[in-house]
């Protein structure tokens, strides 16, 4: 036999001894991408039944499917006989860094969970802040939108948490 052909067959063995591992790593990917599926859904469903924010539930939700994908794809790679100790620190030094960088970004994204948790403004609420007035469209992880007739305001929801907002709740009918 030639040395091509050995080659070949030599190729074509390990890929028949790969292939079992390749199924466990895509049955094991999605087993978890199923569980996010679930985890987002159970988690919405336990928010409603306490009453909490439509907004909160939707980011918790996405924060454990996102957190499930990740996992379910780092034990995949696990399986696949690949090195994930040095993709973990990885991973660790990239978020430190970019949470570093991302300061501002990471800043308004817990000041709109605030938001969203404690709920001192709503949809609907006309308010105050940063010398800006309108009406809450939208309040998001990065900005709160108002609405006025001129114009479209995005404000840095941690402009919100430390400074003075003034709120004028929506209006109720006469005798509520």
């Amino acid at each position: 036999m030639d040395s091509q052909g050995l080659n070949f067959e030599l190729l074509s063995n390990a890929f028949i001894l790969f292939l079992p591992k390749l199924g466990a790593a895509i049955l094991i990917f999605v087993l978890f991408w199923i569980a996010s599926l679930i985890a987002a859904r159970l988690l919405k469903g336990l928010f409603q039944r306490r009453r909490m924010s439509e907004d909160i539930s939707l980011l918790l939700g996405q924060v454990a499917q996102t957190s499930f994908i990740i996992f379910g794809l780092i034990t995949a790679l696990g399986t696949l006989g690949i090195d994930v100790a040095a993709l973990v620190a990885g991973l660790g030094l990239t978020g430190f860094a970019l949470g570093f960088a991302l300061k501002d970004a990471v800043s308004n994204f817990l000041a709109g969970f605030l938001i969203l948790y404690y709920e001192p403004f709503q949809r609907g609420d006309t308010i105050t802040a940063s010398g800006q007035e309108g009406l809450v469209t939208e309040i998001n992880m990065r900005y709160t939108v108002l609405k006025n007739p001129e114009k479209t305001i995005l404000i840095p929801n941690s402009a919100l948490i430390n400074n003075a907002v003034i709120i004028q709740h929506k209006s109720t009918s006469p005798g509520a």
